[in-house]
């Protein structure tokens, strides 16, 4: 496995109290980086995986914000870079699917108003805030910025229309501010299939869940870590790569 040197840089990355962003957030803290993990105000997962991280010598710290929030996600970009007076890396990947449990793309009533205001305010324009925030110490740094998308912006389905139809913006904002951002800064996206262990297994039913995975050349569903891998090469391997959405679904659904 290729590994980087993170040492001297400073990465943030959103939703990292648990499956992807806490996996990446480990793997560039024990390459030699400073990291800070973001979730939500008062949670505590986010308050045992730095516990974690710490634990094993990273230099890790908590960066609570609500990026449904503008000011909210200022205020702790604003933090970090007063606190380390730089930012290299941004890692995009807090959101929510916004059910427990899958809604069907002709079930109306439940896609509400409230329910889409909610989703495009969290996954839609919640990364355009962190972008906006640290694009200066970015473009500064000549960093990169890596967004977590989904397959089901893709058109293959997802928790909901409305949640396929933010992650379907997250892809085309990756390029829209790949060319906003360039020279300086590189903008890509990583876009998740079957994920086991991210804390959304939830959302999926576990029969049509192993229906998935046995048609796949893989025959196993993505890991947390396995999606890490390849946000860690878009941040510090990737050096001629931008704008570009990389599908990680472990050979594809038929």
């Amino acid at each position: 496995m290729i590994t980087y040197d993170f040492s001297g840089t400073v990465t943030i990355v959103t939703g990292a109290a648990s499956g992807i962003g806490l996996a990446t957030a480990g793997a560039v803290a024990r390459a030699g980086g400073m990291v800070f993990l973001n979730d939500l105000p008062g949670s505590s997962a986010l308050e045992a995986a730095v516990a974690s991280l710490k634990a094993g010598g990273q230099d890790v710290y908590p960066c609570p914000a609500d990026q449904s929030d503008p000011d909210a996600v200022t205020r702790a970009v604003e933090g970090v870079v007063a606190r380390t007076g730089k930012i290299n890396y941004l890692v995009n990947n807090a959101a929510t699917p916004g059910t427990r449990a899958p809604i069907l793309p002709a079930d109306f009533a439940r896609m509400d108003e409230a329910f889409w205001q909610r989703l495009i305010s969290i996954n839609q324009i919640g990364p355009f805030r962190w972008v906006k925030a640290a694009a200066p110490h970015l473009r500064a740094s000549g960093g990169a910025i890596v967004n977590v998308a989904s397959t089901a912006g893709l058109g293959r389905g997802g928790s909901s229309s409305v949640y396929a139809s933010t992650k379907a913006a997250v892809i085309n904002l990756t390029t829209e501010w790949a060319f906003a951002l360039g020279p300086e800064v590189r903008v890509n996206a990583i876009a998740p299939d079957v994920v086991v262990g991210s804390g959304w297994d939830c959302v999926f039913d576990q029969g049509e869940l192993d229906r998935t995975i046995a048609r796949l050349p893989l025959r196993r569903a993505g890991t947390p870590a396995d999606y890490s891998q390849a946000i860690i090469w878009f941040l510090a391997g990737a050096s001629y790569v931008t704008g570009q959405t990389l599908i990680i679904d472990g050979g594809g659904v038929r």
